[in-house]
């Protein structure tokens, strides 16, 4: 991978902040280019309109970004509950500040209206806020043991890299609430967002930098599905997968899964039916309908 100095996506809107605008992978507390210097372009849906190109990095690179959360592990594990729990609270409080800038690089690369990023934005900083409290809680429990005189303790602690794929459709909350959790829990994270949708993470990467995540504790790995995901899945340093999309390719990542038996997180599904009966109010219906199928 290539260290790159970070520039604005010329495509988005007029930012407040243009720092937030970023075409560039995160790796290791880094900026960087793919190894060949690929990149991708990423469109507006509403007109077509070309927003940005973004780094698509290889099969080598996403190697490189296990290497980094790998290797920070030990130090953002081995920190109090309470000090990630920090850092998650400040990562939220920014996110709140630049809620406007959040929400207009959402609609221009996800097409959803301002209202409804501004609203995305509120809900995934809310995930932070609550993670922050839930790393304080107690993470041994007590259970009663079948032998006498014996006592029996289950301690949680954390299981290493986590890898998050996140879908286009809520691209800050999904990631958001899989990256509290992880990061909460004492592990460190690689995040492939979806390619129509990258600039929402890349952002959540700049303000991660700005609340002090130490470097290779959050990285964003940008670029085709296939070529990213495939070596975190080969790889045993990678001891939980978080995957939102469809039944099709959760199949494929619990195959993929099951030679090294990561931990999976899914949440699968198509576009469900919406089923009526004879006695439905058919204006309630179609307004339940509209909230349920086109939000």
């Amino acid at each position: 991978m290539t260290k790159m100095i970070p520039t604005p996506a010329d495509g988005l809107p007029a930012l407040t902040r243009g720092a937030l605008a970023r075409h560039f992978a995160y790796v290791d507390g880094a900026w960087v280019a793919g190894a060949q210097s690929d990149d991708f372009n990423v469109t507006d849906p509403a007109s077509g309109a070309v927003l940005g190109a973004v780094a698509k990095l290889s099969a080598e690179d996403s190697r490189g970004a296990v290497d980094a959360a790998h290797a920070a592990f030990p130090h953002w594990s081995g920190l109090l509950p309470q000090e990630r729990g920090a850092i998650l609270r400040r990562w939220r409080d920014l996110m709140l500040e630049n809620r406007e800038d959040l929400a207009r690089i959402m609609t221009a690369e996800q097409g959803k209206p301002i209202s409804e990023s501004r609203g995305e934005i509120d809900y995934a900083a809310s995930f932070f806020e609550f993670y922050s409290e839930e790393a304080r809680r107690p993470n041994i429990e007590g259970v009663t043991s079948h032998l006498p005189d014996a006592e029996v303790e289950i301690w949680r602690e954390p299981v290493g890299v986590a890898a998050l794929i996140t879908p286009w459709n809520f691209p800050s909350a999904m990631l958001t609430r899989k990256a509290g959790a992880a990061l909460a829990a004492g592990c460190t994270v690689v995040a492939h967002p979806s390619a129509e949708t990258p600039f929402s993470a890349l952002a959540l990467a700049e303000l991660g930098e700005q609340a002090g995540l130490p470097k290779g504790v959050f990285n964003v790995v940008t670029g085709e599905a296939p070529e990213i995901v495939k070596p975190w899945m080969e790889d045993t340093r990678v001891r939980a997968i978080s995957f939102t999309g469809s039944t099709e390719i959760g199949k494929l990542l619990y195959r993929q899964a099951s030679d090294s038996v990561k931990r999976l997180v899914l949440e699968l599904g198509g576009h469900a039916p919406f089923i009526m009966f004879d006695d439905a109010d058919m204006d309630r219906a179609v307004e339940e309908a509209i909230k349920a199928k086109f939000a």
